[in-house]
């Protein structure tokens, strides 16, 4: 508040220094540079995605798995938390994921992970998910269960985006097949590209959307 009690702020050239000065100016008529940075985070706010999270599940057969004893049975009804296996090829689907993925111009698998054991594990190889693709049945005799596989992918377009993508054949009830979540902030139009790929080649229960 200014002298006299207004709410004008006076010119600080009449109790301020040079600096205090420069700020009133700037304050009172914002430069042509601000206006351009205000203008361009609004693009940006509405050409990028942040922070996203989804789950889904496969149109396929599934089965409840037996407890392996009464006690055991009744403490999963009771919480309803039943254990599901689903018939799905773990390995093909992970390929499919992958590639829509690459659609989305992700290109650093940096950690692969099948049922708890890392078989993957190179953060620092910036393009290597193409060579993942080519090379995924490599990693099938490895895999005796196949109950679930955790890849972590790394976008790095204007901004910085790592996609956590779990897979389970088996799981609660309570979960869901796939689980997809990305950290950071990604386009819009890389996103859709990862989704429709999904759509259209995958055998989801609800569109992807």
């Amino acid at each position: 508040m200014g002298r006299y009690g207004s709410d004008f702020k006076e010119p600080p050239w009449v109790v301020g220094s040079p600096k205090e000065v420069m700020d009133w100016a700037e304050g009172n008529n914002p430069s042509k540079k601000g206006e351009k940075a205000r203008a361009s985070e609004k693009r940006r706010d509405g050409d990028f995605l942040k922070n996203l999270h989804i789950q889904f599940d496969f149109e396929v057969s599934k089965r409840e798995i037996e407890p392996k004893n009464i006690f055991s049975k009744l403490f999963l009804k009771i919480t309803r938390n039943e254990m599901i296996e689903e018939d799905f090829d773990l390995i093909s689907k992970v390929e499919l994921i992958l590639r829509a993925l690459a659609k989305a111009k992700f290109r650093n698998i940096a950690k692969l992970v099948v049922d708890g054991k890392t078989l993957y594990n190179h953060p620092e190889k910036k393009s290597d998910l193409r060579k993942t693709i080519d090379g995924i049945g490599e990693f099938s005799h490895e895999i005796r269960d196949r109950r679930s596989i955790k890849i972590t992918a790394v976008l790095a377009d204007v901004e910085k985006c790592t996609a956590n993508i779990e897979i389970k054949r088996i799981h609660s009830k309570k979960e869901h097949s796939v689980d997809i979540q990305m950290t950071g902030e990604i386009k819009k139009e890389l996103y859709h590209a990862f989704l429709n790929y999904l759509n259209q080649n995958l055998c989801v229960k609800e569109e992807l959307s």
